[in-house]
């Protein structure tokens, strides 16, 4: 039993080590091939889990070379268009202005039901205020809307607004964030007249505060709702 678990612990930290060093992607983001790839490795890791006679290195030689395989289609992919073609497919208009392209749909093995799930899922409900919609060499759908059923931005009706600020997590699950504590360059001082506002002793008794550059606090509670606070603070420039 103790060595299953051994071999088992073995493989979890090879096999994680080399999908980190492969990059971040999420399943529905990956490249065919890359999706092959990442098939191939979990079926492989599996087998010295269970069959304890097998030798681990049976397992980490064909992990490893999966992994330099993967560099290379990689650097093919990034070196030449025509190799990118190959390996990565090509992005399928499906909607074009003459209206949905029964063709692709067929090349793409795709039914009208699949398109539409595809559409409301990016926010779009009636075909006709689609301009164009292509289908990527992940599987993702992207559509490009008719100008005129787009909605009004704060620029089209010259409404002047504070620049984007990315919040910084303060405390998470109870926690103080240092790294984000120091970025911010605020004291206890601050987190305490946060904590007396929202009523609790300090921050163990708080789930998640985040804090953006112009002062706003999204801060909730363990026991309590979420809020949203305006402080003094003005950390511009900071990051």
């Amino acid at each position: 039993m103790f060595i299953i678990l051994f071999r088992v612990l073995i493989i979890y930290v090879i096999v994680l080590t080399y999908l980190r060093i492969m990059g971040k992607r999420q399943v529905g983001e990956m490249q065919p091939f890359e999706l092959v790839i990442t098939l191939i490795m979990a079926d492989i890791a599996t087998l010295p889990m269970t069959q304890t006679s097998m030798p681990l290195l049976f397992s980490l030689i064909p992990l490893t070379m999966i992994v330099i395989v993967h560099f290379l289609v990689s650097l093919l992919s990034r070196k030449s268009i025509t190799m990118r073609k190959i390996i990565n497919g090509r992005p399928v208009v499906v909607i074009s202005p003459k209206g949905v392209e029964l063709d692709a749909l067929r090349e793409l093995n795709m039914t009208f039901d699949d398109l539409m799930q595809g559409l409301r899922a990016m926010g779009v409900y009636k075909l006709e205020d689609v301009s164009y919609a292509l289908v990527e060499t992940n599987g993702t759908l992207s559509v490009i809307q008719k100008a005129d059923t787009l909605p009004a931005s704060n620029k089209d009706l010259n409404i002047k607004v504070a620049p984007s600020s990315l919040p910084l997590i303060l405390v998470s699950c109870s926690k103080l964030i240092e790294k984000n504590i120091k970025i911010a360059g605020i004291d206890n001082n601050f987190l305490q007249n946060i904590c007396e506002k929202i009523k609790v002793k300090n921050y163990k008794d708080i789930l998640i505060l985040t804090l953006n550059a112009f002062g706003d606090v999204y801060v909730q509670p363990k026991n309590g709702f979420a809020q949203t606070l305006k402080t003094n603070y003005n950390g511009v420039g900071k990051w």
